[in-house]
């Protein structure tokens, strides 16, 4: 089968015009006038102006990007020393709060001593105080107990001559004296 190909295409003339222009020369006459009519026309040029244009542009949306990404660290970085200073705070604010509710506790422990104290003293005042009334009402018992007993003992052993030799001796005492 190549044999027949390579006799078909050896017996076929090629198809000319004007007697010397094959197909092929006219394709690269045609690319020759079409490249010509580009350069006349500057095309090369608008397309690589277009192209820096693009490029251009391209390059300004890197910058702006860059200087987002910059802009996006040092706000990165400005959030982060804030949430450091506010953790920093929060250990500062714990710390206060615990040795405040230790003063506290301090404190408490110190009132309540002290009020333990102030009513133990109230306490034994109030005890010795009951013991002075009761001492006191003992005494006063005592005495009345001991008056009534002497006014029976003397009503019972004195009689009006008894009376008079007492009498008569404390004018005796009077009288000297």
């Amino acid at each position: 089968m190549a044999d027949f190909l390579m006799v078909l295409a050896e017996g076929v003339a090629e198809p000319k015009s004007f007697g010397i222009l094959t197909a092929t020369t006219w394709v690269s006459i045609a690319m020759t006038i079409f490249i010509a009519i580009l350069l006349w026309k500057k095309v090369p040029a608008l397309i690589a102006g277009m192209l820096d244009n693009k490029i251009a542009e391209i390059s300004k949306q890197l910058k702006e990007a860059e200087q987002l990404r910059l802009d996006a660290e040092s706000l990165k970085a400005e959030y982060e020393a804030k949430l450091a200073d506010a953790a920093k705070e929060a250990d500062e604010m714990r710390a206060r709060a615990d040795a405040e509710a230790e003063a506290l506790v301090a404190k408490a422990k110190t009132d309540a001593t002290a009020l333990i104290a102030r009513r133990k003293q109230m306490a034994e005042d109030r005890i010795a105080a009951a013991e002075a009334g009761a001492l006191a009402e003992v005494r006063t018992a005592a005495a009345k107990a001991a008056t009534e007993a002497a006014a029976r003992l003397i009503a019972d052993k004195h009689d009006a001559a008894a009376d008079k030799a007492l009498v008569d001796q404390a004018i005796a005492g009077v009288a000297k004296g």
